[in-house]
């Protein structure tokens, strides 16, 4: 895809969530019937990149409702051995607590409650990623507080455990390109969100660059630049 091609299907994209977010289309999804904020594009991206990839781990800050959470766990499982995602969420709540642990891909999952970028929280990570031995594949998807300050800490803190050739997903970066009245009594906006975070980690880490051909395939992303692999 060309450059300007590339660059006019990101303004429809954007255009259209403008409008689809008016409906809370984004509220309506789910996978394997639970809720699942993104995009049936988004979807396919990261089911690519799992299946591609496979990684042993997926590190994954956020866990909210629990969708997002079962569909790595349910790519995982067709990615086979012990791979798991290691789920991080600093307020679980007790009713999707009990419906994950009780799900048919529960032993795909490891959830940590405690706030992301803690020495705590960091070491229980560290410790799982041990446990899939040496040589372990691992991928970090970002969906948890989405201002700028707590994503970059994310990714300075979890960019760390991707290994070469994997990526770092910062989910809803889109947050940058949508109407400022978006946002409005929310802590995030317009400068202030997982976009502004991934340029200024990009600008700081030369391991990492913007993966830019997998979001020109998908087009319809909450993501734009933000499928980082790292690359060195």
């Amino acid at each position: 895809m060309t450059e300007r091609i590339s660059a006019r299907m990101r303004d429809l994209n954007i255009e259209w969530l403008s409008r689809a977010a008016e409906f809370e289309h984004l509220f309506q999804t789910r996978w394997l019937g639970e809720r699942f904020f993104h995009l049936p594009g988004d979807m396919m991206a990261l089911q690519e990149l799992i299946w591609r990839e496979r990684p042993d781990r997926i590190i994954q800050t956020g866990i909210a409702a629990g969708g997002g959470v079962v569909f790595s766990a349910s790519m995982l499982e067709l990615v086979g051995g012990t791979s798991r995602v290691v789920a991080i969420e600093p307020r679980l709540r007790a009713d999707v607590r009990a419906r994950l642990l009780s799900h048919r891909l529960a032993h795909r999952m490891r959830l940590v409650e405690g706030a992301s970028c803690t020495a705590e929280t960091l070491e229980q990570v560290r410790a799982d990623i041990r446990e899939a031995g040496e040589g372990a594949r691992v991928m970090a998807i970002l969906d948890l507080n989405h201002t700028h300050d707590h994503v970059l800490a994310e990714l300075q803190a979890y960019s760390g455990f991707v290994t070469p050739g994997n990526y770092v997903i910062v989910m809803d970066t889109i947050m940058e390109y949508l109407p400022e009245s978006t946002f409005v009594g929310k802590p995030y906006g317009k400068g202030n969100n997982p976009a502004t975070a991934a340029a200024a980690f990009l600008a700081a880490d030369p391991r990492f660059e913007v993966d830019q051909a997998i979001e020109d395939r998908v087009i319809m992303t909450l993501s734009p630049d933000g499928f980082l692999k790292r690359v060195r």
